[in-house]
């Protein structure tokens, strides 16, 4: 089995054409179907599982939970025409904070699908000019447009859905 890559390790290149904005908010879009499709035949022992110390399937969706806080003030950023836009917690001390593995799992999904899909209606909204503004992703200390930021959550979305497959079988 290939090993997953640490998320921090990962390096982007931002470089889709604005056209491809409506087929990333579908997979944003996608996001909470697919978790929701994901953890339905999941034992609460599955969910909650931990292997050495690090996050279970619960604790990653309570993250993807904690992260559209991020995505909203980025969101925000843009709209506000910053240069710099917001740093994220690389502590994750929310989501360790959180105790996530006592909560109900379909509260967690309803309180992802209801706050991604806010943002989702947000981001319908946008026309080409705004999709294309530019500002600087701090930690990566490159440029990221609109419809780069549409694409970072999608694949962090997609980095932490391959985390919790991986748990299933541990």
């Amino acid at each position: 089995m290939v090993e997953l890559a640490k998320w921090v390790d990962l390096k982007f290149s931002f470089d889709y054409p604005v056209g491809k904005f409506p087929a990333l908010i579908e997979q944003l879009r996608g996001t909470s179907i697919r978790l929701e499709d994901f953890v339905k035949e999941l034992t609460t022992n599955q969910l909650t599982k931990k292997e050495n110390e690090k996050w279970s399937i619960q604790e990653h969706v309570g993250h993807l939970i904690d992260l559209e806080a991020l995505l909203g003030s980025r969101i925000n950023d843009f709209e506000n025409n910053v240069e710099v836009l917001t740093p994220a917690d690389m502590s994750n001390a929310k989501t360790y904070a959180a105790n996530y593995n006592t909560a109900s799992i379909t509260n967690l999904l309803n309180d992802f699908k209801t706050i991604r899909l806010s943002h989702i209606e947000k981001l319908e909204k946008y026309n080409n000019s705004d999709v294309a503004k530019t500002a600087l992703h701090p930690r990566l200390n490159k440029p990221m447009r609109l419809v780069d930021l549409a694409y970072f959550f999608a694949e962090h979305d997609d980095h932490h859905l391959a985390i919790m497959r991986r748990l299933i079988n541990i």
